[in-house]
């Protein structure tokens, strides 16, 4: 479990032992440091229409290839951070999500072998300007606000196969599904993607959003919790 968070004035990476962070022979304390976003992403690859009930609560066909598309790495924000809702916007939904962060360098990676280029697994919510959206037709300006991919808290080794993922907005539940309902799996996506374009160290791609989506107001708290990889909270606020 690897975690990456500013002490003072620095910026660590470190593997989680218990409530401690080791890195460099140093120890520190999880609750005396700011987490960042676990990775630094050169670019985030977001999957749209990846659940199958998703797709069925939108009344769509399942899609027959991945549908993709980018947030730009200055939307990541971690665990702890504040959504921040633009003036621009009247409905800025939650999406939470699995994200898949890459280790090394690749480029047309068979789905057979899409483990080796794995680092780990995070929660990831694909925060949205709804209104924007529906608006433009395409989705650059709803997906990449600055605040709308945070990520954490940690990346963590998993077998993504069938998580349990969850969403809760001021600890109420609003999505809860499993990753089991996955149209297109983390190696599929792997494959599909990095025949587009070449996968750097610490890109992510965040697998899509099961059912439940919905909007956010300033003042309200949203959680994302996967099985086994923590719990990614974020508050929301207006600018």
């Amino acid at each position: 479990m690897m975690a990456r968070f500013r002490f003072g004035d620095e910026v660590v990476k470190g593997e989680v032992e218990g409530r401690s962070i080791i890195s460099g022979g140093k120890e520190y304390d999880l609750e005396e440091v700011e987490l960042l976003a676990p990775s630094e992403p050169s670019k985030v690859v977001c999957v749209g229409l990846n659940y199958v009930e998703h797709a069925k609560e939108l009344k769509m066909d399942l899609p027959s290839e991945p549908i993709i598309f980018l947030k730009p790495p200055t939307a990541v924000i971690g665990s702890g951070a504040d959504i921040v809702m633009p003036p621009s916007s009247s409905q800025v939904d939650y999406e939470g999500e699995l994200a898949v962060v890459i280790k090394e360098r690749c480029r047309n990676v068979p789905a057979e072998k899409a483990d080796d280029y794995i680092l780990g697994y995070a929660n990831f919510n694909d925060v949205t300007a709804r209104d924007l959206q529906r608006r433009d037709g395409q989705w650059t300006r709803a997906k990449s606000f600055d605040t709308f991919a945070p990520m954490g808290p940690f990346v963590v080794g998993a077998d993504p196969s069938a998580l349990k993922i969850q969403t809760r907005v001021n600890g109420s539940v609003r999505q809860s599904s499993s990753t089991s309902d996955l149209i297109f799996p983390v190696q599929e996506l792997i494959e599909f993607v990095s025949e587009i374009m070449t996968l750097l160290p610490g890109d992510v791609i965040a697998t899509g959003t099961p059912p439940g989506v919905g909007s956010l107001e300033a003042g309200d708290v949203v959680e994302v919790e996967i099985e086994g990889l923590g719990t990614l909270k974020n508050g929301v606020v207006k600018s």
